[in-house]
């Protein structure tokens, strides 16, 4: 009943909001470089942090660090959906926020270069959680799948509060119902993904440093390997990579490749699972073994991504 009155809330709480972005024009105009073509409304992933709001209050304010950097990152998440701020000030508060998360799950305790490789990692997730988010239902979809690898998980080690686990995954529920479909209501912006992303960070490093093993890193292998080889192919070609674009794996197959997006949304959810399943099993096992088993399925999307990428390009070269 509980959650079923979290869900409710938060029904009634998006299409509040919904009214206010109409009045206050919060709304995603398509673009060049955009993969939709109307105008929609931007902003509606506030519902995860309202999500995560439900949760510090019914668990007592557990964790307030965390939260506190969670609200920081939201905020100037939204602030920069509605405004455009500079770049500075972001990332300014965005390290805040993250530096929040260090000190709430203890990270400080350890060595200067393991906190070096955990910002680096932290921060290049966000991001890529945000570049990620471009197509119809992709994020619902992924962060289902990041939450049910995490859910699975605590069951046996018990490394976090699985009511947060729960209110996210309702507050994500409420968004596809109005994002995952084939004219969306609403999408998330960057508030919507940079607050998921910073949520399921918070999970899998309280779970890496619970179980002391970097494994449970390859939970965001999927999106991981597209936005590093992204990065990569435009580095390659001299283009700007903090310029908005539209060359990750998914919008070539949505685009050039004119697939159905909730069903690419899909099957990166759940090819993550997979992943995820295979590294779950592979933790059984001794260290060199996790590691092989790490290698080769990072290999194998790797494959898979340059594959893919080549013959849709190809495709287009030979109908243009």
């Amino acid at each position: 009943m509980i959650y079923a009155c979290i869900a409710a809330s938060l029904f009634v709480s998006i299409l509040l909001y919904f009214r206010i972005a109409d009045r206050y024009n919060i709304i995603d105009k398509p673009n060049e470089r955009s993969s939709h073509t109307l105008v929609t409304i931007r902003g509606g992933g506030v519902v995860f942090y309202l999500g995560a709001l439900a949760w510090f209050v019914w668990s007592g304010g557990a964790h307030p660090l965390f939260f506190a950097g969670l609200t920081l990152i939201t905020l100037i998440s939204f602030l920069d959906d509605v405004l455009t701020l500079s770049n500075r000030l972001r990332i300014s508060i965005h390290l805040i926020a993250v530096l929040l998360l260090f000190t709430d799950v203890r990270l400080f305790d350890y060595s200067w270069y393991l906190i070096l490789l955990a910002l680096v990692l932290v921060i290049g997730t966000i991001n890529a959680y945000n570049f990620m988010d471009g197509i119809n239902g992709i994020t619902s979809s992924y962060s289902f799948a990041v939450l049910l690898l995490l859910w699975l998980v605590n069951r046996d080690v018990g490394f976090i509060d699985d009511r947060l686990l729960y209110c996210t995954a309702v507050a994500n529920g409420v968004f596809a119902f109005f994002n995952f479909r084939k004219r969306a209501k609403c999408f998330a912006g960057d508030v919507g993904s940079v607050c998921m992303s910073f949520i399921l960070i918070f999970a899998t490093l309280s779970l890496i440093l619970a179980t002391g093993n970097l494994i449970y890193i390859m939970f965001f292998a999927v999106y991981g390997v597209d936005s590093v080889l992204t990065i990569i192919h435009r580095l390659f070609n001299r283009e700007n990579i903090f310029k908005a674009h539209r060359t990750h794996l998914y919008q070539y197959l949505a685009n050039e490749g004119r697939g159905n997006r909730l069903v690419i949304a899909t099957c990166y959810g759940l090819l993550q699972v997979g992943v995820g399943v295979l590294i779950m099993i592979a933790t059984d096992y001794p260290s060199i073994t996790q590691l092989k088993v790490a290698l080769c399925l990072l290999a194998l999307l790797t494959l898979a991504y340059v594959g893919i990428r080549r013959y849709i390009l190809g495709g287009v070269l030979k109908t243009s």
